[in-house]
This record gives C-alpha cells, structure tokens and sequence, in this order.
C-alpha cells in the first residue's frame, strides 16, 4: 500500500506500483468508441500511462493536455491517458480540446486494471478512483519509470517519463 494527499489528507492507495524492471501487466481496458484495447495491442512500441482520478479536474485535464503537446516533437510512442470516467466524457473532452495524439482508456467495466497495478484509492473522498500515476513501458513490455505524484492536485514529472524513454 502507498500513502498520498490530497491537499495534504492521506488517502491509501490498493498496492505498491509494479516495479521498474518487471513486465508490464497486461491488461484489458475500453476505448472512447466502446472497442477493447490490451498493453499486448502496442507490443514492440513505448508505451506512456498517463493514469487519474478523473479527466473533468483541472490537473488530470491538464495531464492530457501536456502529454498530446509532448507527443507533437516525439514519434513512435503511445500514450494511454487512463481513469475511470466513462469512455463518453473522455471522447467529450479530447473532442472538445482537440486532442488527437494521445489514446483515452475507461477502466470502468471490470476495474481490474487498477487492482492489478496496485494504484486505486481504497479510503478518502476519491476512493474507488485511480491515483496520480505515469509509468514508462518499453518496446519490449518492460517498466522503465513510475512515478506515483505524492500530492494527488500536483502534476507528473513530464520530463522524466520521456527521459525514461
């Protein structure tokens, strides 16, 4: 279990995050259009998850946004915005911003996406939600970098999760 705040109140995360070095989980989340996508779906490309409590808060918007900017002056990576919003109001909001370069996951079905990544509140006002979390994924299904943001309003280490790439 890994501790964070949000404006400062701890709240209990699910798990520990995978560890760097170790195989990516594999996992089965919704698109914007109610298909189905799997980590196996981007084998032998990078992979970026960029995953939030919610895609209609200023700092998990603001996440998407900076990471479909990133992605304008990088190639050949993928990045999986993922929350448990419903596929219809993260089709809304990359719609309405125009955001194209980056692919929106629902964790809303099964929610096992969550639990196998050790990253869902399980206590606090956000409990049921994921927690802040980017983790780099390389060509070959490998973590190369996690960071779990500390204080849920702040935002990721953009810069970091590229290096790791």
């Amino acid at each position: 279990m890994a501790t964070v705040t949000l404006k400062g109140n701890p709240i209990n995360t699910s798990g520990s995050l995978p560890a760097v070095g170790s195989t990516a989980p594999d996992f089965t989340l919704v698109k914007t259009d109610l298909s189905t996508a799997s980590l196996s779906d981007y084998k032998g490309q990078a992979v970026v998850l960029n995953i939030f409590p919610s895609i209609d808060t200023g700092t998990c918007a603001q996440s998407v946004r900076q990471f479909n900017k990133d992605l304008n002056e990088i190639q050949d990576v993928k990045v999986l915005c993922i929350s448990r919003d419903l596929p219809f109001a993260q089709a809304r909001f990359c719609g309405a911003e125009g955001l194209d370069n980056v692919i929106n996951l629902s964790d809303f079905r099964d929610n096992s996406f969550g639990k196998a990544y050790g990253l869902d509140f399980i206590d606090g006002p956000l409990e049921g939600l994921h927690s802040r979390v980017i983790i780099v994924i390389d060509e070959n299904g490998i973590i190369t970098h996690t960071e779990q943001v500390p204080e849920i309003v702040d935002e990721p280490n953009y810069k970091a999760a590229f290096e790791a790439l």
